[in-house]
């Protein structure tokens, strides 16, 4: 699942809601300018819930300077992924295929280059990654709008500015997700990612229709200046992050870098609760992309609700997302982190029927809006547990590898899921996809069932790190 927001950095969607992917555990003896005084308990799978005595999540100001930063420049890249499109329309006049490709050329960086970042994620300073990445992204931003005043504007220019983005973007999230079990308390990690989920429902809603404002009044290209501003801001706050305890890699030679992606696939693959995690965060991603692909195009062409009560529903969307992260842990919580992925992937099929009932008028439209509301709450929910878990369950110095293992997955699934909608929607219609795609949504519940997963009462202890494989020693 993802989280909510996909920006063109770290992701935005113009469908429900995408449950996000990518994550890891805490530092067992983090930096003292974090943290004033360790946890006392931790719950074990099986263990008796005990509550943590500790720091509260407001005092760890690296973890704040960290949330502001990123919050913001998915703000700003919220305008940008309103204001390309109509850069490459409007002053372009590009073609309906050149169009796509210019959304292709974002998001195959994450397909291409997840499984390398994670090696690059593990081995560099995150803190440095982050800060190297806005301050990059924020000089290709610029370039847009520079080709546009001498006059040199394409749409090669704009392809490469997107592949770049992407690319950025993979390396950017390889080390911002990863790090922040390093930011805070281990007791407070599922309340750190409910933070940030909550944070970017707010930011993701806010810049999109901010977008769509300041792209009416200041025009496209100038828009991107606001951008290239928030990821400056970002870099700034990344740059405000205490240094965190660096991982002591063994001495001698690393080994290589198929050899170390290696090593975090074969994690994945061998953990009973990561795996099944894994698979069912692919799948889900592959059935949801062949909802999200039609969505906005569904609601606009056939149920005729315009770019009003497409606003209205992806309005309830950011609401319910915004829900959803801030129940998140008291849920996981009160009722198990189980129960709460099961429930979460359950709603998603269950509340998108009415899209597939939904008729013209504004009854239905709000009744899909409610829908879309619910579905947001419920998947956002199981999408911070999920992240919470994934973070506990992975050793350190394998933080990012096993993140980018998923992301790898997830982003091979949407690309796939994208042309196996076009295939259906060119055989038999784009309801006949949209149908497909949710009887394909009840398989992750299925999976989840039959997986240890579904019996988790409580939060794992955090994996301590993996003794070293021969090659590292």
């Amino acid at each position: 699942m993802n989280t909510p927001a996909h920006r063109s950095k770290r992701g935005t969607t113009l469908a429900p809601v995408a449950v996000e992917n990518q994550d890891l555990p805490a530092l067992s003896n983090p930096c003292p300018t974090t943290r004033s005084a360790p946890a006392t308990s931790i719950p074990d799978l099986a263990g008796t819930k005990l509550r943590p005595v500790g720091p509260s999540l407001r005092a760890q100001r690296g973890f704040q300077a960290y949330w502001l930063g990123e919050a913001t420049a998915l703000a700003g890249s919220s305008v940008s992924a309103v204001a390309l499109p109509v850069i490459a329309a409007m002053e372009l006049d590009a073609a309906p295929g050149q169009v796509s490709t210019l959304a292709s050329a974002v998001m195959a960086p994450g397909f291409l280059l997840a499984l390398p970042a994670g090696v690059a994620g593990d081995r560099c300073s995150k803190k440095r990654l982050m800060v190297g990445t806005d301050l990059t992204s924020a000089a290709v931003v610029a370039v847009v709008p520079a080709c546009w005043a001498a006059g040199a504007l394409s749409m090669p220019v704009l392809y490469c500015v997107a592949l770049l983005l992407g690319a950025l973007t993979v390396l950017h999230q390889a080390a911002a997700i990863a790090i922040v079990p390093e930011l805070v308390e281990p007791h407070l990690v599922p309340a750190a990612n409910a933070q940030v989920m909550g944070a970017f429902a707010v930011a993701g809603s806010a810049g999109t229709y901010g977008g769509t404002a300041a792209v009416s009044l200041l025009g496209a290209v100038r828009c991107l200046l606001l951008d290239s501003a928030s990821y400056l801001i970002s870099a700034w706050c990344a740059s405000r992050i205490p240094t965190v305890r660096t991982l002591r890699h063994p001495a001698g030679p690393r080994p290589g870098v198929i050899t170390a992606i290696r090593e975090g696939i074969a994690h994945v693959l061998r953990d009973p609760l990561q795996r099944p995690l894994v698979l069912t965060m692919a799948y889900h991603a592959f059935a949801e992309g062949i909802v999200t692909t039609y969505f906005a195009y569904y609601l606009l062409t056939e149920l005729h609700y315009g770019s009003a009560g497409l606003g209205l529903v992806l309005g309830a969307v950011g609401v319910g997302s915004l829900g959803g992260a801030l129940v998140a842990r008291r849920l996981a919580d009160r009722i198990g982190p189980g129960v709460v992925l099961l429930v979460g992937f359950a709603a998603y099929p269950m509340c998108g029927m009415p899209l597939l009932l939904a008729r013209p008028g504004p009854g239905w439209l709000i009744a899909l809006a409610s829908a879309s509301a619910v579905q947001a709450v419920a998947v956002t929910a199981a999408a911070s547990t999920q992240r919470s878990l994934r973070q506990r369950l992975c050793p350190p110095r394998l933080q990012s590898r096993v993140q980018q293992t998923s992301v790898w997955l997830v982003a091979g699934a949407r690309l796939l899921a994208a042309l196996t909608a076009g295939a259906i929607a060119d055989a038999a219609g784009v309801w006949a996809a949209l149908l497909t795609g949710m009887v394909l949504l009840l398989g992750p519940v299925a999976l989840l069932w039959v997986s240890p997963v579904r019996n988790l009462k409580v939060m794992p202890v955090p994996a301590t790190a993996l003794p070293a494989p021969p090659g590292d020693r």
